[in-house]
C-alpha cells in the first residue's frame, strides 16, 4: 500500500494587519502588566449596531483562537468572532485629535453614526 502525501498551501491569514497596525500592536504587548503572548481581538456585542471591535492582552491562546501572526507580535482573533472578520483590514491611525485601530470589513452591512459599532 502507497500512501500518496498531498501539500498543501499556508492558508491565508483571515485579516490583514498594517505596518502601522502591527508596530502598534507591539508598543501594547511591551507595556502590558504581565508577559503577554499577544493580542485578543473579538467581536462582542456591544453598540447601537450589535457588534464591536474589542482588544485585550492575552497571556495564552484559547483553544479555537486563530493567530495571526505580525511583525509585531501575535494577534489572536476567537473562534466565534472569526467569521465576522475574514477579509478585514487591520490599521493604526493617528491624527493631532484621536488616535485608534481602524478596521475596514467587508462583512460589516452597517454601522452607527459615531463608528463604534457594526452589524453583519
Amino acid at each position: 500500500m502507497t500512501t500518496a502525501t498531498t501539500l498543501r498551501r499556508p492558508r491565508p491569514a483571515p485579516i490583514t494587519v498594517t505596518e502601522d497596525a502591527a508596530r502598534r500592536i507591539a508598543e501594547i504587548i511591551a507595556k502590558a502588566p504581565e508577559p503577554a503572548a499577544g493580542v485578543r481581538l473579538t467581536t462582542p456585542k456591544r453598540g447601537c449596531s450589535g457588534l464591536s471591535y474589542s482588544l485585550d492582552y492575552v497571556a495564552a491562546a484559547k483553544p479555537g483562537d486563530e493567530a495571526v501572526v505580525t511583525e509585531g507580535g501575535t494577534l489572536f482573533i476567537d473562534a466565534g468572532s472569526l467569521m465576522y472578520l475574514i477579509g478585514s483590514r487591520m490599521d493604526w491611525r493617528e491624527d493631532d485629535f484621536s488616535a485608534g485601530f481602524v478596521f475596514e470589513n467587508p462583512n460589516a452591512k452597517g454601522s452607527c453614526g459615531c463608528g463604534e459599532s457594526f452589524t453583519v
